[in-house]
């Protein structure tokens, strides 16, 4: 069991890794700012047509095609920057350059991570350079978001916004603050959901980053699964926030992401009590109770369950890492946490974050059996 210390630690370290897809996000995408912007060479293929709805474990378009998503994270919007990381680079790098890189490299999803600090009519986007974008120079976050949209979708790219963080200072074990409400979270998802009603290139909402767990058990303050505390549950708190975006665009799909324990406390590890001793995951890993305490969404079909994993050479604490059986280990273990959901036709699970620094050799291309959605 890792120290929540360590995995805040794991949390840093890893959105700086290089990574690749597999129905899935790739966890970082500044890896193609540095190289030569050159138009796309062609559209992106496989992201259908219309807006996307679910069919048991599947995405489909809305002629009932499958639908596999293969996207990448543009960071940014949810920092102090106000807008999108990357926009500092020197020429060749224009910002539409970058989309038309991911869009050559075969990325046919966006996802935008967010925090409310960036809506605000006060908010500025920094850190933007006049010389390379001069078009962006003076707009405001929102101005410069519906730009990155609107050439996304002239790609053919969807687009799956992400409330990253409560705000800007930071990721928290619950999706509020005392200074963040809940009601302020749902305002924000609203106003987007209607700002962007009608546009398919936007099909979805990704509720919150990474809620986990917080405190030793029996004492948990952080995200739990199913335990009908409404200040703690975050699957019920999924609901409610689904509920309301549902309520002025049903058009999205709403992505809800794991916990890191069931319980949203840390095993205590040293009163030799296993009530208090609870199995942990990546943060937003742990969908393990999705089954039997499903989210519960007012529009049928728009539910797409979201996990996010690690390899070894990010956080090498894991248990399963040490299993003499690694890695082949490792399609137990996700189907454990989050695979089940799929395997038994219940929702399509994305998976929204994932990598390796490569720095452990297991972690690298031939060296492993893959596991897909």
């Amino acid at each position: 069991m890792a120290p929540a210390r360590t995995l805040r630690q794991f949390h840093r370290a890893a959105t700086a890794a290089v990574l690749s897809a597999l129905v899935v996000f790739v966890a970082a995408g500044l890896f193609v700012l540095g190289l030569p912007s050159t138009p796309a060479l062609a559209q992106v293929q496989g992201t259908g047509t219309g807006f996307l709805h679910t069919d048991g474990s599947r995405i489909v378009d809305e002629t009932g095609a499958e639908v596999r998503l293969t996207g990448i994270n543009w960071f940014g919007m949810e920092t102090d920057n106000h807008t999108f990381h990357g926009l500092w680079a020197n020429a060749p790098a224009t910002w539409s350059g970058q989309l038309d890189r991911m869009a050559e490299l075969g990325f046919n999803t966006l996802r935008i991570p967010y925090t409310g600090d960036s809506l605000r009519p006060d908010a500025e986007a920094t850190s933007v350079n006049d010389y390379t974008n001069p078009d962006l120079v003076g707009l405001h976050p929102l101005e410069i978001l519906d730009k990155v949209i609107e050439h996304a979708g002239d790609l053919g790219m969807r687009v799956i916004l992400d409330r990253h963080r409560p705000s800007a200072a930071g990721q928290t074990a619950l999706w509020y603050t005392p200074q963040v409400s809940e009601q302020s979270i749902i305002d924000d998802w609203t106003m987007l959901a209607e700002r962007y009603a009608g546009n398919p290139t936007v099909i979805g909402a990704d509720l919150f980053n990474e809620p986990h767990a917080e405190g030793t058990l029996p004492n948990a303050t952080g995200s739990c699964w199913g335990c009908g505390v409404q200040a703690r549950d975050w699957r019920l708190a999924a609901e409610r926030i689904g509920n309301a975006i549902l309520d002025v665009n049903s058009d999205w799909l709403i992505l809800v992401e794991g916990v890191s324990t069931v319980s949203g406390g840390l095993t205590n590890e040293w009163d030799n009590d296993p009530s208090t001793d609870d199995e942990s995951t990546w943060w937003g890993g742990n969908l393990s109770a999705a089954l039997q305490n499903p989210v519960r969404l007012d529009v049928p079909d728009r539910l797409v369950y979201s996990a996010h994993d690690y390899a070894i050479s990010v956080y090498d604490r894991q248990p399963w890492f040490e299993d003499p059986d690694f890695p082949n280990n490792l399609p137990e273990v996700w189907d454990h946490f989050w695979g089940d959901l799929h395997k038994q036709d219940v929702a399509p699970v994305l998976v929204g974050e994932f990598g390796s620094t490569l720095a452990n050799p297991s972690t690298r291309s031939g060296s492993t059996r893959s596991w897909t959605t």
